[in-house]
């Protein structure tokens, strides 16, 4: 066993480095690091040298793959000693279990060996029927009722000759349907050639008109985009569909003669029709294996790596989404308003200044019922005054028109304020306001006014908002309630840490959910940080986190890098050169003869620098050429310079839209079928990936991301269902309902090919799916 735990770690490292095209020593060094406790961040950014300067999304996928191969790994030691245990296990098995590459093909190879339930094919070996079996497989000259007569035997349940040959062709039709290799063959050939269906269950016509698009469709396993299949999924989930794995196109024409799958089971065995007494029994039987068990077990093989693979290609929708809204502009340290809009119950009004402290809370009252109007406009600007306000941030939920429509008279009213206004997605912000944590940080608020301040910080810093919320809570996913729960959550924090070590974090201002995300900090450790900031006052310096209880060598060394200190004893405290890289610096001014203040930002001296001068035994090329970026640009911020939408006045609501209009909007979501766009009419429309260039788009992120801001032109409205097409491409011809390329081409093209035996054509649904994506239910689609 030791030798097979020893050979499976060799394989687990050459298979990674072989899938991300990098050398084995890199894969192994990258290993080491995760397994001593390391972060993808701490290895990405500053063990270059060790890792041969494996980035981040390498890294990812390594740590991905590790897990998937090591669980491999362990299972793979349970089936050998499980067969082991039973007295099966032979060299050559051993071997082809050590071969196994998947989890599928693993199982594939353990099926026979799998302990089950007493089957048919069990009982009948125990009836003395196998010999019976082999007899007619191997000589198919052999009279069937001839040769079982002689096994008929009351005594062991075999009553006649009938019962012989079910007995002999249950132990065949298992034997067929657990051979590894010939599952393997016909599971690659099903994927490649079958078809996912649906149809619609006998009157649910109506109340699943949603799912319309997938009453009666089909379409290559190969070619589902994630969205359908969750969409399909999810019509089947509420009763509406009926789906169907189906092992080539479906067809109205009946089928003669055996499948093409069929014909592959009989060839593996050795069973050809050429007349002879068992070759019509043998066929028969090839064909009960094929359609009771080989087609069913297949089937559901299919459809849980159909629901897998869309569900990590929604995951990864998901991540990028949460990655882009991560990492949009901050606004900065600016006194911030945040206006959380509301008809009967008022819009709730927080001021907060640049740091994102709470100054002052406020509800009025502009919109019906009440409509004070002009008295809270007077409001607004005296509070604007008072705490010399530079940004208003306006909700995007109920009366957020109307709201940013108040904030452009107050703008208007009074030039002398310098006010500028945006419209920032409210996504997550209820979650936030009832939550634990919202109450321990604004303990004296209100929950609706707590909204209003998550408003407010979310411009000022949406990093440092946002991961007070449950990634999941955010609201920029497709299908994010269909999908694994644990894939997910994983996959959404390694985004959000990402995206905080990216930035970096002030220690000294940092909530205690945003430096939980900090490489190396745990949630206890972020607690004991805070404490000790609120007892001791501000950190001086990095080498102070050392003091704080509980944060010893190894969470230091993880941290340190990621922690800024603006204005503390030491300038590189503020920089993401790591304290143990500081004797590199030394060195650097000691070469240069300038002091330290001097030398940070001083590009004209830091570009006459060469790295390798600097170059020692610990500290390689990359880290040098990164000190050296840093001191040029010290705590440079990653993210994209702040600016805000423009809407067009006079389009307040749906109806205001006509087709053919250029508007200006925010992409608030992106999904596999398109980008989302707020132009300010409380629905988002839809720019479908057919209408975002001229160009074939494979990934709408090619072109968007969540929060960019757009020019757009409208192609169809359509009221009673809440729908807004939008088109990228200004110079589109509008008419009837569909885009016309001006210059021709551009886009993909939409629909499918006729279905065999006159079946209607299988169309793509529109907004990504009958049962709309979450994406669709937030933009205001089928409400």
């Amino acid at each position: 066993m030791i030798s097979i735990v020893t050979v499976a770690v060799q394989s687990i490292e050459q298979k990674i480095a072989e899938e991300l095209g990098v050398r084995e020593g890199q894969v192994k060094a990258a290993v080491d690091l995760l397994d001593g406790g390391a972060t993808v961040p701490f290895i990405a950014r500053y063990r270059k040298e060790v890792t041969g300067a494996l980035d981040d999304a390498q890294l990812r996928t390594l740590e991905d793959r590790l897990r998937y191969l090591r669980e491999l790994d362990e299972r793979r030691a349970a089936i050998l000693e499980s067969i082991d245990s039973q007295g099966k296990l032979t060299e050559e098995l051993a071997e082809a279990i050590r071969a196994a590459d998947t989890k599928a093909r693993l199982e594939d190879i353990y099926l026979p060996y799998k302990p089950k339930r007493r089957t048919k094919a069990q009982i009948a070996r125990e009836a003395g029927l196998e010999p019976l079996a082999d007899g007619l497989l191997t000589d198919p000259n052999t009279d069937p009722q001839a040769a079982a007569a002689v096994f008929v035997d009351p005594e062991k349940g075999v009553a006649d000759a009938q019962a012989a040959l079910d007995g002999a062709r249950a132990i065949l039709v298992e034997r067929f349907g657990e051979d590894a290799d010939l599952i393997g063959e016909l599971r690659e050939k099903m994927w490649s050639e079958g078809y996912f269906s649906s149809k619609v269950r006998q009157g649910k016509e109506t109340e699943g008109a949603k799912f319309a698009d997938y009453f009666d469709f089909a379409e290559p396993f190969t070619k589902m985009p994630s969205h359908r299949v969750l969409a399909m999924l999810r019509g089947e989930k509420e009763e509406v569909l009926d789906l169907t794995v189906e092992p080539e196109e479906p067809s109205d024409e009946p089928k003669v003669g055996p499948s093409d799958y069929e014909r592959r089971i009989a060839q593996r065995f050795g069973i050809t029709n050429e007349g002879r007494p068992a070759d019509k029994w043998l066929q028969d039987t090839v064909r009960w294996a094929w359609r009771t068990k080989i087609l069913l077990h297949l089937g559901i093989d299919l459809r849980m790596r159909l629901r897998q693979k869309a569900e990590e290609d929604a995951v990864n929708v998901f991540a990028a989404n949460l990655r882009d809204l991560l990492l949009a502009a901050p606004a900065g340290t600016r006194a911030t308003m945040g206006l959380d809009p509301g008809f009967r119950t008022g819009v709730k009004v927080a001021v907060v200044d640049g740091t994102g402290k709470v100054v002052n809370t406020h509800t009025i009252y502009p919109h019906q019922p009440q409509n004070r109007w002009d008295q809270s406009i007077d409001e607004l600007a005296k509070l604007c005054a008072a705490y010399s306000v530079d940004l208003i941030a306006i909700g995007n939920g109920t009366a957020s028109r109307e709201t940013d429509k108040l904030a452009v008279e107050l703008i208007k009213r009074h030039p002398e304020l310098k006010l500028t206004k945006a419209v920032v997605s409210e996504a997550g912000a209820s979650v936030y306001s009832a939550s634990a944590f919202a109450s321990q940080e604004l303990p004296e608020l209100d929950v609706s006014l707590r909204g209003a301040v998550s408003i407010a910080r979310r411009l000022q810093d949406p990093l440092a908002e946002l991961v007070k919320i449950d990634p999941k809570s955010i609201g920029v996913g497709q299908y994010q309630h269909d999908v694994s729960e644990v894939a997910l959550s994983r996959s959404l924090d390694a985004v959000v840490e990402d995206c905080v070590n990216a930035v970096g974090v002030d220690v000294n201002t940092a909530s205690t959910p945003l430096l939980t995300r900090v490489s190396g900090i745990t949630a206890g450790l972020a607690e004991n940080i805070v404490n000790h900031r609120d007892t001791h006052g501000p950190f001086r310096s990095r080498s102070a986190l050392k003091d704080v209880a509980r944060l010893g060598p190894k969470a230091f060394e993880q941290c340190a890098g990621f922690l800024r200190i603006r204005g503390g004893d030491d300038p590189l405290d503020s920089s993401s050169v790591h304290p143990e890289a500081y004797p590199v610096v030394r060195r650097i001014l000691s070469k240069t003869g300038i002091e330290l203040r001097e030398l940070i930002g001083n590009e004209r001296v830091l570009r006459k620098l060469r790295p390798e001068d600097f170059v020692d035994e610990t500290f390689g090329l990359p880290t040098v050429t990164d000190i050296l970026a840093e001191l040029e640009k010290p705590g440079r911020d990653p993210r994209p310079a702040f600016k805000t939408a423009t809407f067009a006045e006079g389009v307040e609501k749906i109806g205001d839209l006509k087709p053919g209009m250029r508007l200006e909007g925010v992409v608030t979501n992106v999904a596999a079928f398109g980008a989302f766009v707020d132009i300010g009419v409380h629905q988002d429309g839809l720019v479908h990936v057919s209408a975002m260039s001229k160009n074939f788009v494979k990934d709408p992120r090619e072109v968007v991301k969540p929060g960019d801001i757009v020019k757009v032109k409208v192609l169809e409205v359509d009221i009673p269902r809440k729908r807004i097409s939008l088109t990228l491409r200004l110079d589109d011809e509008v008419g009837g309902g569909r885009a016309k390329p001006a210059g021709g081409g551009g886009g993909e093209r939409r629909g499918g090919q006729p279905r065999k035996g006159g079946q209607p054509k299988r169309r793509e649904p529109a907004g990504g799916g009958g049962s709309m994506a979450d994406a669709l239910r937030k933009a205001g689609y089928g409400r």
